[in-house]
């Protein structure tokens, strides 16, 4: 049987004449009378019985109906599941967030979910790189990371660019409200990231570019951690702005490095090129790129 001689079967049942069904189904009487042979054969059982004008529904037939019905719904909500997914309305978005996220992007998902309340998520959080490779395998379709960062696999939105903050306990010396890196380097530093990744090299070649050593007492990827060490007086810190929206409230002061080194982040959105994104992953990037 398919779902074509289930729907036949239930306009019999429903119509208990032949003729009333076939006309329900704009059809000729012949062809549904030999569908209803051909299931009763290959079910091997009578499903109705002619009782004066009317057709009565064996036992067997009351079976058949009941489960008929479940299995045309079953059909019709798939449809339409499928469609929603088509059309990005249903479905999941799969994305990977940097460790350090964008400051923004809670109100993003906030719009996208008012717009596709039916969307559920898969949200990993990790190092840029890493992120990268989350793609590549096909674990999540889109992810925010930060560059620089080989992206030839990959198509690329810039989101946006951000300084950098130095930032220390309130219990150390306070500075003017913008910092050199001459002034930094003398100063402990605890870096917010691991050697060879992002954030760790876009602080390195901004010291590296003037000339300057900057005094590394170590790195620290955990980032609550971090700020726990630094408003603790532990070491001081270089952070990118973003960060500073994220723990709003921690005893800390910061400083915006000047705008003469350049150090600056730069934040994009990756997928995956020449590969083909789910509607509700379109749909993402078309709200993310209106905020």
């Amino acid at each position: 049987m398919d779902i074509r001689q289930l729907r036949y079967f239930i306009a019999i049942v429903e119509e208990r004449k032949i003729s009333a069904a076939a006309k329900r189904l704009h059809m000729s009487q012949p062809p549904l009378s030999q569908q209803l042979k051909a299931m009763e054969k290959e079910l091997g059982s009578k499903l109705v019985e002619r009782s004066g004008k009317y057709l009565e529904v064996t036992e067997a037939g009351n079976a058949l109906y009941k489960n008929a019905l479940e299995i045309t719904q079953l059909m019709e909500e798939t449809k339409t599941e499928v469609m929603e997914v088509g059309k990005g309305v249903n479905g999941r978005l799969t994305i990977g967030v940097n460790t350090f996220s964008v400051s923004g992007l809670p109100e993003v998902l906030e719009k996208f979910q008012t717009q596709f309340p039916k969307i559920t998520y898969k949200i990993q959080q990790n190092e840029s790189s890493h992120l990268c490779q989350l793609v590549r395998d096909r674990i999540v379709e889109l992810a925010i990371i930060r560059l620089p960062l080989p992206l030839d696999d990959f198509s690329v939105l810039h989101l946006c660019n951000e300084p950098f903050y130095f930032i220390t306990s309130k219990e150390h010396p306070s500075f003017d409200e913008e910092i050199s890196l001459t002034e930094i380097q003398h100063h402990p530093l605890l870096f917010p990231s691991t050697e060879g990744l992002g954030v760790h090299y876009l602080i390195l070649e901004a010291f590296s570019r003037f000339k300057l050593q900057p005094t590394i007492v170590g790195e620290c990827s955990d980032i609550s951690l971090l700020m726990d060490l630094v408003s603790a007086d532990f070491a001081a810190s270089i952070v990118p702005e973003t960060l500073l929206h994220r723990f709003r409230g921690y005893p800390i002061n910061a400083y915006r490095i000047s705008s003469s080194t350049e150090l600056t982040g730069s934040v994009g959105l990756i997928w995956l090129k020449d590969h083909s994104l789910s509607k509700a992953a379109q749909n993402f990037i078309e709200i993310i790129q209106t905020i």
